[in-house]
């Protein structure tokens, strides 16, 4: 069988990639190019700022969104897109740290947020891969099967349907389950794909590879890109981790990343639903479709963004975990993805200086679950831009108050001695004076370096040798090999070094 280690050092075209991505077809939108004015400008074309702008056209409002990329490309479409209120232990997390109301809260915006993917879906005819599945959370542990049944009377109690099972319908041993019935799964860069036709059918702007380099106020707000302007009374930046904040949230916030691989299967109907375990090292599974036919998607243990010196090796262990646990065939795909935690595992989403900075909206620290989360978000910042409120303000306000020793920053963990202590296909930090230099070695030998200093704050970077990618281990920006933004919070590349 084809394995890890092959696709990493052969380079097989096609295989290093979301499989969503691969199957969700292109866009289009144009650049933009110009100074324009809407009521709302949303920054990021992910399942938040797609979401805030598909509710305010639906409202007859104003929106122009600014996509630094290409719709679906980015986090939403690298996701495991489980559309459910199960999120692993999160309930009884909740109400011992904030109490039943908030816990209960937390339930309501998220059935809230899969409610409206699922109606959206049929009301804009997304073809999205949409299925209806029962998702798990499993132990195989004593200790975790008595997690297991605390989280099914802390899910009743805030009003979900929770039911405790022997064990998990998987093909490896458990200690026991909890079974949230009639959850949902689908391909999420598709769903992106469908909500930017709904928003431009509508009458919204949409400007892909317009990143915004400047998010400034004058008499309004302004987002400015490398070749337009748009002006706006608000503005929504929904960009994993905010670019810009009147309140900091950087220090609020920690950058993780997993590994994901997709699998060939012969008979996808051997694992029915959706599953994440409790239990260290932490996997989660579904099944999904690229266009060659079934997949088994199965997720590896998170890490710290850019604290990892050696990110192809957790696909060689996330391989070995699902050849001896799963029925798996060859590798499809294999990626990484980032998203960012917070200390309560509740995002920040909102205003965060309603009196000095009206009009500014945020949403960050999806702790992994935002496709139910994001779409609650989207759907609370537009009520409040249409002049409503939200029952979700307490839960999401991103000024509550955090431990201050909640984020941990990094070093850089690929320092060498010098270039020729990197091989080719490989990639290090170098040391020049007080100049540090990211520097990658092509497989004919030439080499390419820009400055290994992170233009958000200026940490070191570390190579991470799967995604060949330059990530901050501090505020968890990343970096093209040739150091241009995938996403931020930086929102300038990385300098090109003359060795």
């Amino acid at each position: 069988m084809q394995s890890w280690d092959a696709v990493w050092m052969v380079n097989l075209p096609g295989n290093r990639g979301s499989c969503w991505v691969a199957t969700a077809g292109r866009t289009g939108y144009p650049l933009l190019d110009s100074s324009i004015h809407a009521e709302t400008v949303v920054v990021g074309g992910g399942i938040v700022g797609l979401t805030t702008a598909l509710r305010l056209r639906e409202a007859g409002r104003s929106v122009i969104l600014v996509e630094a990329l290409e719709i679906g490309k980015q986090v939403t479409g690298r996701s495991t897109a489980k559309i459910t209120t199960q999120h692993a232990l999160i309930y009884r997390h909740l109400i011992d740290t904030c109490g039943v109301p908030t816990a209960r809260s937390y339930a309501e915006a998220n059935s809230a947020g899969a409610e409206l993917i699922k109606d959206w879906i049929k009301e804009h005819a997304i073809a999205c891969d949409l299925e209806r599945k029962n998702a798990y959370t499993y132990a195989t542990t004593a200790e975790g099967h008595g997690e297991i049944i605390a989280e099914a009377e802390a899910a009743r109690q805030v009003g979900l349907q929770a039911e405790v099972l022997d064990r998990a319908p998987l093909p490896f041993e458990t200690a026991g389950a909890l079974c949230f019935a009639d959850q949902a799964q689908f391909n999420p860069a598709q769903y992106l794909v469908g909500l930017a036709r709904a928003v431009a059918n509508r009458g919204g702007r949409i400007f892909e590879k317009s990143r915004a380099i400047l998010i400034g106020e004058a008499s309004r707000w302004r987002v400015v890109t490398a070749h337009g302007t748009v002006h706006a009374e608000n503005v929504v930046v929904a960009t994993n981790m905010t670019v810009k904040s009147p309140v900091g949230m950087a220090n609020r916030t920690q950058p993780r990343c997993h590994t994901a691989m997709a699998f060939r299967v012969g008979d996808p109907s051997v694992i029915d639903g959706m599953f994440i375990g409790i239990d260290d090292p932490t996997h989660s599974i579904r099944t999904g479709r690229d266009g060659d036919g079934p997949l088994l998607v199965v997720l590896g243990p998170k890490f710290n963004t850019g604290q990892d010196g050696n990110v192809a090796a957790r696909f060689v262990d996330l391989e070995e975990w699902s050849r001896k646990n799963l029925p798996v065939g060859d590798v499809a795909w294999g990626w990484c993805n980032e998203d960012y935690d917070t200390a309560d595992r509740v995002p920040y989403v909102g205003e965060p200086d309603p009196e000095n900075a009206p009009g500014f909206h945020i949403a960050t620290g999806f702790n992994a679950w935002g496709i139910s989360n994001g779409t609650a978000a989207g759907m609370m910042i537009a009520d409040v831009i249409r002049g409503g409120s939200s029952p979700w303000h307490n839960l999401y306000n991103p000024t509550r108050p955090y431990p201050k020793d909640f984020h941990k920053n990094g070093d850089s963990q690929s320092i060498v001695q010098s270039t020729n202590d990197i091989r080719a296909g490989e990639a290090g930090v170098i040391q020049r004076g007080d100049e540090k230099i990211a520097v990658r070695r092509d497989a004919d030998g030439s080499l390419h370096a820009v400055s290994a200093t992170c233009t958000h704050k200026g940490c070191t970077v570390t190579w991470n040798n799967a995604d060949c990618t330059w990530d901050c281990p501090c505020h968890g920006s990343i970096f093209a090999s040739d150091g241009t933004v995938i996403h931020g919070p930086a929102r300038q590349p990385l300098i090109p070094v003359d060795l």
